[in-house]
């Protein structure tokens, strides 16, 4: 039988409190939205004054992280470049700010952020990622 790591709600709420940290550090309202292997929604933060449309962007980077197993930058770099097929992929959203989230070289989950611009959301990831390999 096949083993694998999976992603907590410890884990989640830790990759969460980072990329809040990074988004308070900066003035910054975003949507965190931490979804499984699967892409399903298992931590949700929202800025009591965040746009609510953000939260189903947020909710929509983190599971295109996890389906395509990549950051969702790829796509918005590729759009950017005249590659406009990935408007067309199901469930992409070429904006940076979603990143998949990896234990052992593994997918478990996803994380996504929305609220500012798309670079900005890609900083917040960033810190939100960086705090899963922290023990």
């Amino acid at each position: 039988m096949t083993e694998k790591p999976i992603l907590t709600l410890e884990d989640a709420k830790r990759i969460a409190a980072a990329a809040q940290a990074e988004a308070l550090r900066n003035d910054w309202r975003v949507v965190i939205a931490i979804v499984d292997d699967g892409g399903h929604l298992m931590y949700l933060q929202r800025n009591h004054d965040t746009q609510f449309g953000s939260v189903e962007t947020a909710i929509r980077k983190a599971h295109a992280a996890v389906a395509f197993q990549r950051p969702t930058k790829v796509s918005e770099d590729a759009v950017l470049s005249g590659r406009l097929i990935h408007l067309s992929l199901p469930g992409v959203i070429p904006a940076e700010g979603g990143v998949p989230l990896q234990i052992d070289s593994v997918v478990v989950g996803g994380l996504g952020i929305s609220g500012v611009r798309s670079s900005q959301d890609g900083q917040i990831a960033a810190a939100g990622l960086a705090a899963l390999t922290v023990d």
